[in-house]
């Protein structure tokens, strides 16, 4: 492995665990320009002020929120992340133009993400994530 390849490894480590602990300003220095694709909506948050609203959005039900790595892999340009994600239905949760109030209940679901890097650096400039949101929903025992 690369020097390069283990730096943007690291990156990744520390940019998932500045998610885990709720440091956005650490989140938003990971990146070239702050840019998520969520492939289970085809949501697109573009922006630090678009990235920020979606952080306050899911952590709004899910304050606990947290990503916990299961593998990591990488070749040259890209980093892969499988995780579970984990959290506690503490907060309202906005679902199809209605409020879900808090049930206490907590859930981990498995998911993946893939990081792409700016040529030569180990500034991200793209986070893909993977996972089933009704399977957070089931576990919730909302549907």
């Amino acid at each position: 492995m690369t020097e390069l390849v283990d730096t943007r490894l690291n990156a990744v480590r520390h940019h998932m665990a500045l998610e885990s602990i709720h440091d956005w300003d650490g989140v938003m220095a990971t990146f070239v320009h702050p840019y998520y694709e969520m492939h289970f909506s085809g949501a697109v948050y573009d922006g630090e002020a678009a990235v920020r609203g979606y952080f306050t959005a899911s952590r709004t039900p899910f304050p606990n929120l947290a990503p916990e790595t299961i593998a990591i892999a990488a070749d040259a340009d890209t980093v892969l992340v499988e995780f579970w994600v984990t959290g506690t239905h503490l907060g309202p949760l906005e679902l199809s133009g209605r409020t879900i109030e808090p049930t206490g209940k907590t859930f981990r679901v498995r998911g993946a993400a893939t990081f792409e890097f700016a040529e030569g650096s180990d500034k991200i400039v793209c986070e893909r994530s993977y996972f089933d949101p009704g399977a957070i929903l089931r576990a919730l025992g909302i549907v």
